[in-house]
């Protein structure tokens, strides 16, 4: 399964040892998660084989950096797309159809390569078919995990996924290397094939349980939308996509420079590179063990800031030419170091998401992620062209400090907000069904605001703003009657009903709580009024009313 899937981690502590491993106990997690570590092994054995293959066909800083380029980019262009299908599509469907688009493009290549056509050409593009479908894989393999587990059970959920995949990582380099350097391209390429055939046996064992239709269900436009909108709206996560997208360009150069850094810096060969691979794999397993005390002690900031600096120091130690068991040390301290990072800044974006968008909202931040390692893989590759390969890596390793410190004063949010439904929004009054595709709707909500009380109420509803956005209302504002200065109104657009009968669905628990802050401010035993005004129809096919008087 070449998508290589890391479900985002908690950013609070983990669970008790002894809850650590309970989601194994869930029958259909668990065979899932040994076949995603199967999966994901022979997806590493298909990149030391890429990769190597770029060095051999191609030669250049540049060429390997394409191949690199050519596996992330289409995440960085499909993500978005493939979370709206992750919201909307039936995801045990779409997995299957993914994991068939992999395997054919793994399978050419092994064809190709055993044949001797394989081209640099044909490598990049068969690398971005797989890409492909890694992207899509991304957000609807991300999004199932709840379904299988109890949400007491999440975390512990994730963070085995995490485990699952540097497993994946500590083996799969390790065994493409060894086949690469003794059977050649072709059999590693047809040992990543037949991976596939676990993913997809156990996709078809699962029997995943049908969706009530409740007449709500999102169509592609308006659920990307939605997905965009909630981007914009949510502060949180836009300020954990500005952290992701200082780190990761800058890192990106160790992982896209590593091929000709084993080779030209170290001496090794290709089955040198599958075993650094390995070492960086172990590494994040060893990590994944220490980050727990580590968040005991530090806040996800310290963390972030502290891996950057040591994968800085890494790259300049590389630079140097330490050797191949120094580069083995330093690549377990670089596998341990970006594994802290990549849980720290996927875990806070897991965090900030509510689950009606989680696919949207991780395929955004997986489009950040991915964009940063795109441009920083072809950017590192074109400097490492120009300057050479140590110039690069020391380029990079200073911008990787320098964007940290300065990354110091946008802290990422706690991501402790309660964005589960609070169903505390009654049914809408309405006089008579409202057909699903009616719209505008103007939502108003009538407070009485007494003077003095006018400042600190305009400050709750300011907080209250982006809740509104991210939840649907394409518009929203606040207004005061000119005659009656203590009639205040808000109000906010969505663009149909069905879309605001989806907001009554998506409403909060930190939502409630902000408006338990605004209604405090209310004048008045009876509650605020809310009112629900539809857009008429083009042709309003309603006889008008009969007043006493007309003509019949």
């Amino acid at each position: 399964m070449t998508s290589r899937v890391e479900p985002p981690a908690s950013s609070s502590p983990p669970p008790a040892a002894d809850s650590a491993f309970a989601p194994l106990r869930e029958r259909v997690f668990a065979a899932l998660w040994i076949a995603t570590v199967i999966g994901n092994a022979g997806s590493f054995m298909r990149d030391v084989a890429s990769a190597w293959m770029a060095t051999e066909l191609g030669g250049s800083p540049l060429s390997v950096a394409m191949v690199q380029a050519a596996a992330t980019a289409p995440a960085f262009l499909l993500a978005l797309p493939a979370g709206v299908f992750a919201d909307i599509i039936d995801r045990r469907r779409l997995l299957l159809g993914i994991q068939l688009l992999m395997a054919a493009a793994s399978l050419t290549l092994s064809l190709l390569a055993w044949s001797g056509a394989l081209t640099l050409p044909l490598l990049v593009a068969l690398t971005f078919v797989a890409g492909v479908g890694a992207a899509l894989m991304g957000p609807v393999w991300q999004s199932i995990v709840p379904e299988l587990v109890s949400r007491p059970q999440l975390k512990s959920a994730v963070a085995l996924n995490s485990l699952g995949v540097n497993i994946s990582r500590s083996i799969g380099p390790a065994l493409g290397g060894l086949l690469l350097a003794t059977l050649g391209a072709g059999a590693t390429y047809l040992a990543d094939v037949s991976s596939y055939v676990f993913v997809i046996a156990t996709l078809l064992w699962w029997k995943r349980p049908a969706t009530a239709d409740d007449g709500l269900a999102e169509r592609f436009p308006g659920a990307f939308r939605a997905g965009l909108r909630y981007a914009r709206a949510s502060s949180e996560l836009r300020r954990t996509l500005l952290r992701a997208a200082m780190f990761f360009p800058f890192g990106a150069a160790i992982w896209a420079l590593m091929p000709l850094v084993s080779r030209d810096l170290l001496g090794g060969d290709a089955g040198f590179y599958g075993m650094i691979l390995g070492a960086v794999g172990a590494g994040a397993i060893g990590g994944a063990f220490v980050l727990p005390a580590l968040r005991r002690r530090f806040d996800n900031d310290a963390i972030l800031l502290g891996s950057a600096l040591v994968v800085a120091p890494v790259m300049a130690l590389l630079a140097m030419g330490p050797g191949r068991l120094g580069g083995l040390a330093l690549a377990l301290v670089v596998g341990a170091a970006w594994i802290a990072a990549l849980t720290t800044l996927s875990g806070t974006a897991q965090g900030v998401l509510p689950n009606w968008v989680r696919g949207r909202g991780l395929a955004v931040y997986l489009t950040v992620f991915n964009g940063a390692m795109t441009a920083g893989s072809l950017g590192w590759g074109a400097v490492a062209s120009g300057i050479g390969l140590r110039g690069a890596l020391l380029a990079a390793a200073a911008g990787l400090v320098v964007s940290a410190l300065i990354a110091r004063r946008l802290p990422l949010p706690s991501g402790d907000d309660d964005l589960s439904p609070s169903n505390h929004w009654p049914e809408p009054a309405v006089a008579e069904a409202v057909a699903h595709d009616r719209g505008p709707v103007l939502v108003t909500i009538e407070y009485r605001v007494a003077p003095g009380d006018r400042a600190s109420f305009r400050d709750a509803m300011a907080r209250l703003a982006p809740v509104r956005r991210r939840d649907g209302a394409y518009a929203w504002g606040v207004s005061e009657d000119a005659a009656d200065p203590e009639r205040i109104v808000e109000w906010f657009m969505v663009e149909s009903w069905a879309e605001h009968l989806r907001q009554h669905a998506r409403a909060s628990g930190f939502q409630a709580d902000m408006q338990v802050a605004a209604r405090r401010w209310h004048q008045g035993e009876a509650p605020p009024v809310v009112r629900h005004l539809i857009g008429l129809p083009p042709q309003d096919r309603r006889p008008p009313p009969t007043r006493a008087g007309d003509p019949k």
